[in-house]
């Protein structure tokens, strides 16, 4: 396993930050979901979410915000951590309320508006991640171009797909994960939400011998960086080129419809990755001299190569532009 923590890297930035997100989904019972774990040092701040999209097509949600004086020894905020074991498996746990909404793109409105939701839950979640591959490097085998563009995005960043097993309780649900596949990453450095431009980011599983994850950041002048990996047949394959066949929005520009990849391995191989998305949490991002951006979760549904039946995280960042 790579080192866990990274504080003694952290630069006189403000906003560098070590962050741990998970995400996972369950095809037998139409459940996915999906947390993240930051943490500011220079702040003494940490932040945690946990958005569900649930079977009925509503979704719930947590977030927190608070004082975190060390992340060195205990990955947690309030009642979220993300537990690391010595035998390279995490645990994933949760006890709290989160609260609903019948609209997955109202979530973020609720503080403005809380006739939005729907009803409020107790969750509690207990999840053990058992991986299938070896951990996964970005910048090991990004180009010094990619690696330029991408510093507003982390410096370093791991990734690794596993099998899920645990329980999941939603009010008076309890549902039981077996072997549901997941994925986690893990990065550190400065993350620039409304000037590292527009990204895209696909966690995509088929099945325990094919998986892939692409990642785009397109600057304001066209510049691409690039990284990501395949995973088949039981290695991982670096992902060398990444192009934008196509990238449908709605009429405002900034929520996703569909997209299609054209993207060349290491090995030489040429692939094309279709995707559609589903239902959309938008979260917005506003910096102190009014720059937007709005980052999307949700869950998509993929084909690579002709091969359908893939699912996974549909993830886009787009910057607002200023009217």
């Amino acid at each position: 396993m790579e080192p866990i923590t990274h504080p003694h890297l952290c630069t006189d930035n403000s906003e560098w930050n070590e962050s741990y997100y998970f995400v996972f989904f369950d095809k037998k019972n139409n459940l996915g979901g999906m947390t993240r774990l930051g943490f500011k040092p220079n702040k003494r701040e940490g932040m945690t979410f946990l958005f569900l999209f649930l079977p009925n097509g509503s979704a719930g949600g947590f977030q927190l915000d608070q004082k975190v004086q060390n992340y060195s020894h205990s990955l947690q905020v309030g009642k979220m951590s993300h537990n690391y074991q010595q035998n390279s498996k995490w645990n994933y746990r949760f006890q709290g309320n989160i609260i609903i909404v019948k609209n997955p793109e109202d979530l973020p409105k609720v503080r403005e508006n809380p006739d939005l939701i729907s009803e409020i839950q107790q969750v509690k979640m207990d999840l053990i991640f058992d991986p299938i591959n070896d951990i996964y490097e970005y910048s090991e085998n990004m180009s010094p171009e990619s690696l330029k563009i991408g510093k507003k995005a982390g410096d370093r960043h791991w990734e690794q797909i596993a099998l899920i097993n645990g329980n999941l309780e939603i009010g008076d649900n309890n549902y039981f994960l077996e072997n549901v596949f997941g994925q986690r990453d893990h990065t550190y450095g400065v993350r620039d939400w409304t000037g590292v431009g527009n990204w895209l980011y696909y966690v995509v599983w088929f099945n325990k011998n094919l998986a892939i994850n692409p990642a785009v950041i397109i600057t304001e002048n066209g510049q691409f960086s690039i990284g990501g990996f395949l995973f088949k047949d039981g290695k991982n394959i670096p992902l060398v080129e990444i192009s934008i066949v196509d990238q449908q929005f709605r009429e405002d520009g900034i929520l996703p419809i569909s997209s299609e990849l054209k993207i060349l391995d290491a090995q030489g191989f040429e692939h094309i990755l279709k995707a559609v998305v589903g239902s959309i949490i938008p979260i917005p991002f506003i910096d102190s001299e009014g720059n937007q951006s709005i980052l999307v979760q949700s869950m998509g549904k993929f084909e690579l190569d002709g091969l359908s039946g893939g699912y996974g995280s549909f993830e886009t960042l787009r910057r607002v532009k200023k009217s």
